[in-house]
């Protein structure tokens, strides 16, 4: 399968990459990072979640966050939604894009949101149809996809049921989640195989975190596959409380670095970009994780 001509990469870095800072993030600073990787070029922007401030408190402005956040004809600002009580918040601020989510493992699913994966999906199906129903545009989650940290490998066949049922009830794309990062550049191959029989490649997305290493090279093999949607987070932000010793989301850098070398059109400037990356990263008073935005950092100072 030949590589795809370019890439939609869906910027995760203000909701999955905050929601786990323990020093509350001002809702002007989000906004700033946001305004930021508008001005970089990306499209996809999520702008937070709907969740229960008990829950996730870093998430609590997201009322706010959206409402002044530049919203451009060409850019999506998805939030995630959880449940109904969600969805009404998002429609109440006028959310165009939601996203819903559910996990590939029963221990995962409960220790996440409480529920059966089963449950979740059920859950999910009326968030759906609701959402659909008011004009909103829906993407779909799937957790651990290719491990967890509670029952470690996940059987890919089970990965393509819930794909199947996300893709089914409406979400118009499923990103494949490898929370733990344990994945491989096979066995990322090896499940988009598997699922890719039920939901077409062009409405399949990766989002890999980089614990051992690997993102880069699961995207590559993704890639390979005909998937052309792919999750990221600037300076590799972010992480999950349920996913113990699991690093940050694959860094959006990185991933861009990758691309322009590959001829692989994504829009997406990276002087602007790392622009961004400098900005929150000065923010939260630690260098950036990108390898590539280190080095890209590093050189521009040498050479100013």
């Amino acid at each position: 399968m030949s590589l795809p001509s370019s890439v939609k990469i869906v910027e995760v870095g203000p909701r999955d990459g905050l929601q786990n800072e323990k020093a509350h993030v001002p809702t002007d600073v989000k906004v700033k990072l946001i305004n930021k990787l508008v001005d970089a070029g990306l499209s996809v922007i999520e702008a937070g979640s709907f969740v229960s401030p008990k829950w996730v408190p870093q998430m609590a402005d997201t009322r706010d966050v959206f409402k002044r956040a530049v919203v451009g004809a060409d850019v999506s600002f998805p939030v995630l939604v959880p449940n109904l009580k969600g969805l009404e918040a998002a429609i109440e601020v006028g959310a165009k894009e939601i996203a819903g989510f559910a996990a590939a493992s029963e221990t995962f699913s409960q220790k996440n949101t409480n529920c059966s994966i089963k449950e979740s999906l059920d859950r999910q199906r009326r968030v759906c149809e609701e959402a659909i129903r008011s004009g909103l545009r829906v993407r779909g989650y799937i957790s651990v996809v290719l491990g967890c940290p509670y029952e470690g490998d996940i059987d890919p066949r089970v990965v393509a049921d819930v794909a199947q049922q996300l893709y089914q009830m409406g979400c118009y794309e499923v990103s494949l989640g490898d929370t733990v990062g344990v994945g491989t550049p096979h066995r990322t191959k090896d499940l988009i195989n598997h699922v890719m029989k039920v939901v077409p490649i062009e409405n399949l997305g990766g989002h890999f975190h980089d614990t051992y290493g690997q993102a880069i090279g699961n995207i590559f093999g993704a890639l390979e596959m005909g998937v052309s949607i792919f999750d990221s987070s600037i300076a590799g932000l972010g992480g999950c409380p349920y996913s113990p010793g699991a690093t940050g989301n694959v860094a959006t850098e990185d991933v861009l670095y990758m691309l322009n070398d590959m001829g692989i059109e994504t829009g997406v400037d990276m002087n602007k970009l790392l622009v961004a990356s400098e900005y929150i990263c000065e923010y939260l008073k630690r260098p950036t994780y990108s390898r590539a935005g280190r080095a890209l950092l590093s050189k521009q100072r040498r050479t100013a």
